[in-house]
Protein backbone atom coordinates (compact mmCIF):
# COMPACT_ATOMS: atom_id res chain seq x y z
CA UNK A 1 0.00 0.00 0.00
CA UNK A 2 1.69 3.45 -0.58
CA UNK A 3 1.87 6.18 0.99
CA UNK A 4 0.44 8.93 0.30
CA UNK A 5 1.91 12.85 0.63
CA UNK A 6 0.21 15.30 3.00
CA UNK A 7 0.32 18.59 1.20
CA UNK A 8 2.62 19.96 4.27
CA UNK A 9 4.85 17.57 3.09
CA UNK A 10 8.70 19.22 1.92
CA UNK A 11 9.14 18.50 -1.42
CA UNK A 12 12.36 18.48 -3.72
CA UNK A 13 13.30 21.28 -6.39
CA UNK A 14 12.50 18.68 -8.80
CA UNK A 15 9.22 18.12 -8.07
CA UNK A 16 8.58 22.10 -8.78
CA UNK A 17 6.74 21.73 -12.88
CA UNK A 18 6.75 25.31 -14.67
CA UNK A 19 2.75 25.01 -14.04
CA UNK A 20 2.88 24.50 -10.36
CA UNK A 21 5.03 27.55 -10.34
CA UNK A 22 2.86 29.59 -12.23
CA UNK A 23 0.02 28.42 -10.11
CA UNK A 24 1.27 29.74 -6.86
CA UNK A 25 2.23 32.93 -8.78
CA UNK A 26 -0.79 33.22 -9.60
CA UNK A 27 -2.73 32.53 -5.85
CA UNK A 28 0.30 34.92 -4.53
CA UNK A 29 -0.64 37.85 -7.52
CA UNK A 30 -5.10 37.20 -7.04
CA UNK A 31 -3.67 38.15 -3.26
CA UNK A 32 -5.27 34.42 -2.14
CA UNK A 33 -2.18 33.63 -0.17
CA UNK A 34 0.67 35.56 0.51
CA UNK A 35 4.18 34.24 -0.25
CA UNK A 36 4.75 32.91 2.86
CA UNK A 37 1.43 31.16 3.22
CA UNK A 38 1.86 29.62 -0.04
CA UNK A 39 5.55 27.70 1.17
CA UNK A 40 3.83 26.81 4.00
CA UNK A 41 0.67 25.37 2.29
CA UNK A 42 2.78 23.78 -0.24
CA UNK A 43 5.69 22.85 1.84
CA UNK A 44 8.27 24.61 -0.17
CA UNK A 45 11.31 24.32 1.64
CA UNK A 46 13.38 27.50 0.34
CA UNK A 47 12.49 30.75 1.97
CA UNK A 48 13.14 32.98 -1.10
CA UNK A 49 12.09 29.85 -3.98
CA UNK A 50 8.63 31.66 -4.23
CA UNK A 51 9.69 35.07 -4.50
CA UNK A 52 12.06 34.19 -7.10
CA UNK A 53 9.36 32.60 -9.30
CA UNK A 54 7.32 36.20 -8.64
CA UNK A 55 9.81 37.96 -10.06
CA UNK A 56 10.51 35.47 -12.96
CA UNK A 57 6.94 34.66 -13.68
CA UNK A 58 5.11 37.04 -12.33
CA UNK A 59 3.02 40.39 -13.81
CA UNK A 60 3.89 42.53 -10.93
CA UNK A 61 6.92 44.45 -10.32
CA UNK A 62 8.86 42.64 -7.24
CA UNK A 63 12.16 44.11 -7.72
CA UNK A 64 11.83 46.91 -5.28
CA UNK A 65 10.54 46.91 -1.80
CA UNK A 66 6.65 48.25 -1.31
CA UNK A 67 6.33 52.00 -0.84
CA UNK A 68 4.42 53.02 1.84
CA UNK A 69 4.00 56.50 1.18
CA UNK A 70 1.18 56.90 -1.20
CA UNK A 71 -0.17 60.33 -2.35
CA UNK A 72 -3.57 59.20 -0.34
CA UNK A 73 -1.74 59.27 2.79
CA UNK A 74 -0.21 62.46 2.32
CA UNK A 75 -3.47 64.17 2.47
CA UNK A 76 -6.25 61.77 3.57
CA UNK A 77 -9.86 62.45 3.42
CA UNK A 78 -11.63 63.85 6.58
CA UNK A 79 -13.25 60.30 7.17
CA UNK A 80 -9.31 58.62 6.53
CA UNK A 81 -7.78 60.82 9.17
CA UNK A 82 -11.26 60.05 11.87
CA UNK A 83 -10.48 55.89 10.84
CA UNK A 84 -6.69 56.57 11.59
CA UNK A 85 -7.04 58.82 15.06
CA UNK A 86 -10.07 56.11 16.24
CA UNK A 87 -7.45 53.47 15.47
CA UNK A 88 -4.66 54.86 17.67
CA UNK A 89 -7.16 55.92 20.43
CA UNK A 90 -8.34 52.00 20.76
CA UNK A 91 -4.33 51.21 20.45
CA UNK A 92 -3.76 53.76 23.21
CA UNK A 93 -6.89 52.95 24.86
CA UNK A 94 -5.54 48.95 25.27
CA UNK A 95 -1.89 50.38 25.97
CA UNK A 96 -3.56 51.99 29.10
CA UNK A 97 -5.42 48.62 29.63
CA UNK A 98 -2.69 46.91 29.93
CA UNK A 99 -0.86 49.08 32.06
CA UNK A 100 -3.65 49.55 34.90
CA UNK A 101 -3.72 45.60 34.90
CA UNK A 102 0.22 45.29 35.39
CA UNK A 103 0.05 47.64 38.03
CA UNK A 104 -3.06 46.44 39.70
CA UNK A 105 -1.08 42.97 39.53
CA UNK A 106 2.39 44.44 41.08
CA UNK A 107 0.32 45.91 43.89
CA UNK A 108 -1.74 42.81 44.82
CA UNK A 109 0.03 40.06 44.24
CA UNK A 110 3.70 42.00 44.78
CA UNK A 111 3.01 43.98 47.27
CA UNK A 112 4.85 46.94 45.10
CA UNK A 113 3.31 50.39 45.55
CA UNK A 114 4.02 52.25 42.47
CA UNK A 115 3.79 56.16 43.18
CA UNK A 116 1.92 58.21 41.71
CA UNK A 117 3.33 61.37 39.40
CA UNK A 118 2.71 64.59 41.04
CA UNK A 119 1.24 67.59 39.18
CA UNK A 120 4.30 70.10 39.13
CA UNK A 121 3.77 73.05 41.31
CA UNK A 122 2.63 76.42 39.63
CA UNK A 123 4.88 79.53 39.80
CA UNK A 124 3.36 82.58 42.08
CA UNK A 125 3.40 84.44 39.77
CA UNK A 126 0.56 82.55 37.75
CA UNK A 127 -3.07 83.08 38.01
CA UNK A 128 -5.46 79.83 37.51
CA UNK A 129 -7.69 80.50 33.95
CA UNK A 130 -11.18 81.58 35.06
Amino acid sequence: MKERKKQSDRRSQRDYSLAFKLQVVQQVEKGELTYKKAQCHYGIQGRSTVLVWLRKHGTLDWTLPKQYTLENDKNPTPEQRIKQLEAALKDEQDRNLIYKTMFDILQKEHGVALPKKSLPKRSKGLKPKE
